[in-house]
């Protein structure tokens, strides 16, 4: 396995699995095409009614999974970056549905899980995730019968990135009611996941492993990276509550502590105490996403070169150091990154190698292996809702951190 050369960037670029036409033109075309699969899974449920999407389709690229806890999942994450796509696509209808679902989510939930039950939303709130269980003749409610039930749990970056796309509607709208709930997203991890010990950064949130929610006692770089988007975008619209301003520098403050200068990249976050460096795994979206940042210092361009070097994998790039084959969502992080960092010729590759990760179903496959590793799990050959925004939100050169320009 070997990093992208300019000599092979350009070899790539001129196949003809890259696509007809100059790279402008298969750049649109990417976009266009995600970005009417993921409008027409909204559209296919009627009406106005607040949806949220299923993240993952089966292996045939149709329909749903076999997996029991994936069948009906819908993914937080997965969802709010639907909404940052779907807006970047100029599909506003389709994006506020989703926006709505996550907004009664936010407002009305006692906290906001890490997902809930796919489908359209006719109560106050979306249902938790659940499952009819044929062998046992039986419902299984993911939060209190699923002993995995990562479900359950609430992470600080899902509700970063929902309180993103719920701002990326008040930029569209000037609707209030979006301003609201990505404040009192806010609130939430300022009072529930804030180091009492006043040291710099956010903690992971709330776990739910084992069916017994707790704190999290570790900090996440990514977390924080996103948090501080969050923050420094209430900030910059002069929302109501907080002093937005000093919570963004705290949450930036911990992205600092985790540079490593010698090295030229980030560390993933803390061990289990909030303190001592996770160095090991290597994460990719780290070394990425600093990079969206507002006035990220230009030396943190550095880690570019680390992910090169350490995740590049044939086709575009590996969530983890582990590098056993491309994981199609970061590989469009990375096409966004190289477009905002000024290398497009870089960016055009990766984004026709993302384009051949499409589906029958017009979602793109988490990677074309069998399996990949993630950080403490795995990324399995299937459609992911997640991969197909990623893939609209890099060809439509929307940066999720700032307001449309």
């Amino acid at each position: 396995m070997s990093s992208i050369s300019p000599v092979r960037a350009e070899a790539a670029a001129s196949t003809p699995a890259a696509g007809a036409g100059s790279p402008t033109a298969r750049i649109e075309s990417r976009a266009r095409a995600g970005c009417d699969a993921i409008a027409a899974r909204v559209d296919a449920l009627p009406g106005n009614t607040p949806v949220l999407l299923r993240s993952y389709d089966n292996r045939r690229g149709q329909g749903a999974p076999a997996l029991s806890p994936i069948r009906t999942a819908a993914f937080t994450y997965d969802n709010a970056l639907a909404v940052i796509a779907l807006l970047a696509c100029h599909r506003q209808p389709e994006a506020e549905r989703i926006g709505e679902a996550l907004r009664l989510a936010a407002v009305n939930d006692t906290r906001l899980r890490d997902a809930y039950r796919a489908g359209p939303v006719e109560g106050d709130k979306p249902l938790p995730n659940g499952w009819w269980d044929a062998r046992q003749k039986h419902w299984v409610d993911a939060a209190h019968q699923y002993a995995g039930a990562y479900q359950d749990g609430t992470s600080c970056g899902n509700i970063a990135w929902t309180a993103l796309a719920l701002l990326a509607l008040h930029d569209a709208t000037g609707e209030v009611r979006w301003r609201d709930a990505a404040v009192h997203l806010a609130d939430w991890v300022v009072v529930h996941a804030a180091d009492p010990h006043d040291a710099a950064g956010f903690y992971g949130g709330v776990e739910s492993f084992l069916l017994v929610p707790r704190q999290a006692a570790w900090k996440s770089t990514e977390h924080n990276i996103d948090l501080a988007a969050m923050f420094e975008w209430l900030q910059r619209i002069s929302a109501p509550g907080n002093d937005w301003n000093t919570q963004a520098r705290n949450a930036r403050a911990f992205v600092v502590a985790q540079w490593d200068a010698a090295s030229g990249h980030f560390w993933t976050g803390t061990e289990g105490d909030g303190a001592t460096p996770l160095r090991s795994p290597s994460a990719l979206d780290v070394q990425l996403w600093a990079q969206l940042l507002p006035e990220a210092p230009k030396t943190w361009q550095r880690a570019l070169a680390w992910v090169e070097r350490m995740h590049a994998v044939e086709g575009g790039f590996d969530f983890t150091d582990v590098r056993d084959g491309i994981w199609t969502e970061g590989t469009a992080q990375a096409a966004l990154t190289y477009r905002w960092t000024g290398d497009e010729a870089k960016a055009d590759v990766l984004l026709a190698s993302v384009a051949q990760q499409t589906s029958s179903g017009g979602f793109l496959y988490a990677t074309p292996k069998p399996r990949i590793t993630a950080l403490y799990s795995y990324y399995y050959h299937r459609p992911c809702l997640a991969a197909t925004a990623w893939a609209v939100i890099a060809a439509s050169n929307r940066n999720p951190y700032l307001p449309k320009p």
